[in-house]
């Protein structure tokens, strides 16, 4: 690699690194050298303020030294071990930590990233018919959804470009919309419909938002409504919590906020804190119990090498220690006071922009003459916009929104919104 020497460290990235979801036009990475609660700073000594928690998982923001703690005690002890005929202790807390927390689950099953717990959950769901040897081979999902990079994840995700290459690669979805107040009964209609030939297995879902396919926010009585019906016709439900799970809907978990509780849960980004990869998928007993036989062909065949990583266990342990400590949900409710009263100022640029919140997650919709897509031009325009002021977003094509860490002051926010106001105004001004 010699041929490297006389290049910087962005020369050198933008010769070898294939980074994710970015066009090879795109401008070069910036360089981050420090991380420090909710802020990142560059190899210049730049201080950029982590608005949406690096992909939704710093939770705790960076480098939380509870979290490293923790993290570098277990690496005295134990780093790896087969997870197959063998176990330890921080898989076994973490679990009954995670299962206290879902009461209504029994099993945890532990992979590597969230598209992994989908893909778990996915296969789960399938195999509990097969192994009671009833046919079932369709998934319902909503238009719109993302619920991972995996052939089985991107699957039951909705048809996009983020999964254009491979549609004849992937098995059939049926696809409902996402209810609101004037469609609800085509949508009820539609799954009735589905559903009425007894074949569906599973109605996977991200409750309550759709992340990627454009921070969508729906109600949970509508979303109660499907996961009854669901119920009633003997088809399972996924909750995908990749995204919404430890917090970000103002619940520890978005299913909290409906009656019907989900039959499996997929989990990952906030559960280790946001320090290292890790999913899990959990399941109830009427799940679990259809793998317990005594034919070696019904087990789950399924695990990777990572599988229950002690040292991953260990940061997911302290994060959950972390809501106590620090009393997140009320941190969580205080950002969301914030988010509120934001939005609520922000009704006289309506011509503009549209916004709505759940929980610390804010979502503007911009307005302009090309329709709401992934690949709206306006992104680009944000992403300098704010990145000029040391705020770091990553708008879904026109569809802004901040996801930020917990520990995020009063005083950011407000240079944030500040700076929201004044995109607008200049974007308004271009208008005319």
């Amino acid at each position: 690699m010699g041929r490297l020497n006389n290049l910087n460290n962005q020369q050198k990235d933008s010769k070898l690194i294939w980074h994710p979801y970015t066009h090879y036009e795109s401008l070069p990475n910036i360089v981050i050298s420090k991380g420090e609660g909710q802020y990142l700073f560059d190899e210049n000594g730049n201080k950029y303020i982590d608005a949406i928690s690096s992909w939704w998982v710093s939770i705790h923001g960076h480098c939380n030294r509870y979290i490293n703690e923790a993290v570098y005690k277990q690496l005295q002890t134990l780093d790896h071990v087969i997870f197959g005929g063998f176990t330890h202790y921080p898989a076994i807390e973490i679990s009954e930590r995670i299962l206290n927390l879902i009461p209504f689950h029994n099993k945890v099953f532990f992979s590597d990233n969230g598209s992994t717990a989908v893909e778990v959950a996915v296969k789960m769901a399938i195999q509990h018919f097969h192994n009671q040897g009833i046919k079932k081979n369709k998934i319902i999902a909503f238009k719109d959804s993302y619920h991972g990079d995996t052939f089985g994840s991107m699957s039951v995700s909705s048809r996009s470009i983020f999964n254009k290459a491979f549609w004849d690669f992937l098995f059939d979805v049926e696809y409902i919309d996402l209810p609101n107040e004037n469609n609800i009964n085509e949508v009820v209609e539609h799954f009735k419909q589905t559903t009425i030939n007894g074949d569906v297995a599973a109605f996977i879902y991200e409750p309550l938002l759709l992340g990627a396919g454009g921070m969508k926010i729906y109600k949970p009585e509508h979303l109660e409504i499907l996961l009854q019906l669901a119920t009633s016709a003997n088809v399972l439900n996924i909750a995908d919590e990749v995204m919404t799970g430890f917090g970000r809907t103002g619940k520890m978990f978005a299913s909290e906020y409906m009656i019907t509780k989900p039959d499996l849960i997929c989990l990952s980004k906030g559960l280790s804190g946001g320090i290292l990869p890790m999913g899990i998928t959990t399941c109830n007993s009427k799940v679990y119990s259809s793998f317990e036989q005594t034919d070696k062909t019904k087990t789950f065949y399924h695990g990777h090498s990572f599988t229950g990583n002690p040292i991953t266990c260990a940061a997911a342990i302290a994060s959950l220690d972390l809501f106590d400590i620090n009393n997140i949900l009320e941190k969580i409710q205080d950002i969301n006071n914030l988010h509120i009263a934001f939005v609520q100022s922000l009704s006289k640029y309506k011509q503009y922009c549209r916004a709505e919140t759940i929980g610390v997650i804010l979502r503007i919709e911009f307005i302009n003459n090309e329709n709401t897509s992934y690949l709206n031009n306006i992104k680009d325009v944000i992403n300098e916009f704010f990145i000029e002021r040391k705020i770091i977003v990553r708008p879904l094509g026109n569809i802004f929104y901040l996801l930020p860490p917990y520990c995020i002051e009063k005083t950011d926010l407000e240079y944030i919104y500040k700076t929201i106001v004044e995109f607008i105004q200049t974007i308004s001004s271009n208008c005319k």
